[in-house]
């Protein structure tokens, strides 16, 4: 997050018995595919998903953000009204907060990590997802490494939307790029054009040499690999977990003008996530 502390063929790394354990509202939206990619572009198998299809959080898959001190999980919450399944597309929800008595913030909302329970090394990732946009409203779907703490792990943001913005962003953070002069490094992120508060499918694929990140299945940004420039600027050589988290306020999302309370309630919802790896081929 921007204010948090050619594709060759590598294997699927899955990591058990870690710290990082790997492992619609109707039927017709269910069935709407990625938009194809050109036919030079790898197979993929699916290894992992979900289309949350039980009334309940998958407590084998995701656990609840808990409260921080950074921007994006001050407001988190584990009232049981901000997060919700229906239809087969999970909520995630901001609102103002009803209980100032007995906490400071002023808004209050819901997030879900893999953290602890899935992490994958290479491979493809899809998300399908939409949000209503407001004031101060900052949905992400993110990814963090498993290794080391931030930004020495390593960050993949593979959607942040703010305010009534028409665009998303998708950018890496790492050790380097926080620390060192990007004039002759890789971008390290980009904009992407979206159907506002309408279904998008985000994405990336990753493997050892670069990272490419796709809208709707179509390329949007790339990030390389460039050994000259050490260690600390590619550590994405590790397994990473997902964060869907529904934000609201911070310094970023902000700038443009303060979170409006009129504007809540807020959110964004997904309506399914897929890992792949790449097909073996002989």
């Amino acid at each position: 997050m921007s204010t948090r502390l050619g594709l060759a063929a590598f294997p699927l790394l899955i990591l058990m018995g870690h710290s990082c354990l790997s492992a619609e509202t109707d039927t017709r939206q269910k069935m709407i595919p990625s938009l194809p990619l050109p036919e030079d572009r790898r197979a993929w198998v699916l290894m992992w998903q979900d289309d949350f299809t039980e009334v309940k959080l998958d407590a084998t898959k995701w656990t609840l953000c808990e409260r921080g001190a950074s921007d994006w999980n001050r407001g988190m919450s584990a009232d049981p009204r901000l997060l919700k399944i229906e239809h087969g597309v999970l909520h995630l929800v901001g609102i103002v907060s009803d209980q100032k008595d007995n906490d400071s913030v002023s808004y209050v909302t819901a997030g879900v990590t893999s953290k602890g329970k899935f992490s994958f090394q290479y491979g493809k990732v899809e998300i399908r997802a939409r949000f209503k946009s407001a004031q101060g409203a900052w949905p992400a779907l993110w990814m963090l490494g498993c290794q080391k703490g931030w930004p020495a792990n390593g960050e993949i943001d593979l959607m942040e939307h703010l305010n009534f913005d028409d665009k998303i962003y998708q950018t890496v953070h790492s050790e380097f790029t926080a620390t060192t002069d990007q004039t002759h490094a890789p971008k390290k992120g980009g904009t992407a054009k979206i159907m506002r508060d309408d279904w998008n499918v985000y994405g990336c694929e990753w493997d050892a040499n670069q990272m490419v990140f796709t809208v709707n299945g179509r390329p949007s940004h790339v990030y390389p690999r460039v050994p000259a420039l050490g260690e600390k600027q590619w550590p994405f050589d590790q397994p990473f977990y997902f964060i869907f988290s529904m934000q609201i306020g911070g310094k970023w999302v902000n700038g443009p003008g303060p979170t409006l309370p009129a504007h809540y309630p807020a959110g964004i919802d997904i309506d399914w996530v897929r890992v792949y790896r790449q097909k073996e081929t002989t």
